[in-house]
């Protein structure tokens, strides 16, 4: 009941805003959580520029009494470091992204070194989200190594606790894969994404509601290794179901998913134009296109770049089914906005 929870995080904020107003040193460690709980659940509601604002404040506050009490608030300003970064990549400031996850990094293994059954979940969590950082901004080794450092902490957790972390280790298997793939590691990257895919199942069957996302990017990310390794059939199953769940999920919320759908979508087209399925490869990267365009059209600085990549492909499907006056008319759109992309 996301929009409830929303409403109800956001009264707690403005009751204890007007409590730390009067005793700040009382009430501020509980405003700062509050926060960050709200600047969860705007996320998960697609808010992401108003999620960005909120946990921004929770750092703050959270640097002031750290600064004070590193050992009673270091835990909980990790914890916003990380959420911050997560709120900073999603908007598209990967720098800045790659900064903060890596003090949240710091921190979290200062805190692990001490007491390493406490901590050890969130510095896992931590290095999964420093790994897509860095393999964002290219830095391809680096990420490889830090994810396998955190599925090798995961895989120790969950041999103890699996009901509690076989959700974090399925996704640090699921970079690991996409690390390995960027690398040239196909054979492997396809063996742990097929890990990947099967812990999210098993997680999916029992809970779809929260793990259907999930496993729809793995099996986007399984397709993707299939394909690489010349399973073209297979690949093509894979990624329509990914599509498949996706629709759902974006049916419902249509602002979170929408961009996860039409990633899927252009893949789908790429797999049925392999396997010379030109009319339907078509039709679906124009619903790829369209898509994109409306979320372009919103944030242009997150999605042109990817936009312009659909638009890309459209024109050459367009081309190999004969059209070519459309083609060309796609493709010099295509070419304002990459030149758009380029002078930001």
């Amino acid at each position: 009941h996301r929009e409830h929870g929303l409403e109800v995080i956001q009264e707690a904020v403005n009751l204890q805003r007007k409590l730390a107003a009067d005793r700040p040193d009382v009430f501020n460690p509980n405003l700062a959580r509050s926060l960050h709980e709200l600047s969860l659940c705007l996320s998960d509601l697609g808010h992401r520029e108003h999620a960005l604002e909120v946990i921004q404040e929770a750092v703050n506050l959270q640097r002031k009494l750290a600064a004070d009490r590193p050992d009673v608030f270091n835990p909980d300003l990790a914890g916003s470091l990380h959420s911050l970064s997560f709120c900073l990549s999603n908007l598209g400031h990967r720098e800045s992204a790659l900064e903060v996850i890596q003090e949240a990094v710091n921190l979290r293994q200062k805190l692990a070194a001490d007491r390493p059954d406490v901590f050890n979940h969130d510095l896992a969590r931590s290095l999964h989200e420093l790994s897509h950082s860095l393999s964002n901004l290219g830095h391809r080794e680096r990420a490889l190594e830090v994810n396998q450092e955190a599925v090798n902490l995961q895989q120790k957790l969950a041999a103890d606790r699996p009901d509690v972390f076989n959700p974090d280790l399925a996704g640090s298997l699921n970079n690991l894969s996409v690390s390995l793939s960027n690398l040239g590691h196909r054979d492997r990257a396809l063996e742990v994404i097929q890990e990947a895919v099967n812990l999210r199942r098993n997680l999916a069957a029992d809970r779809p509601d929260v793990f259907n996302h999930n496993l729809a990017g793995s099996l986007h990310n399984l397709s993707v290794c299939l394909s690489d390794l010349g399973h073209r059939e297979r690949a093509l199953e894979v990624i329509q179901e990914a599509v498949n769940l996706r629709r759902k999920l974006a049916a419902d919320r249509p602002g979170v998913f929408n961009p996860d759908l039409a990633a899927s979508l252009h893949d789908l087209s790429l797999r049925l134009s392999d396997l010379g399925h030109r009319g339907h490869a078509l039709e679906v990267i124009q619903e790829a296109v369209d898509l994109r365009r409306k979320l372009a059209a919103d944030r242009p600085g997150i999605f042109n770049s990817i936009f312009a990549s659909s638009l890309d492909e459209l024109s050459r499907q367009l081309t190999n089914l004969g059209y070519s006056e459309q083609a060309l008319d796609v493709l010099h759109e295509a070419a304002i906005i990459h030149g758009q992309c380029a002078a930001v």
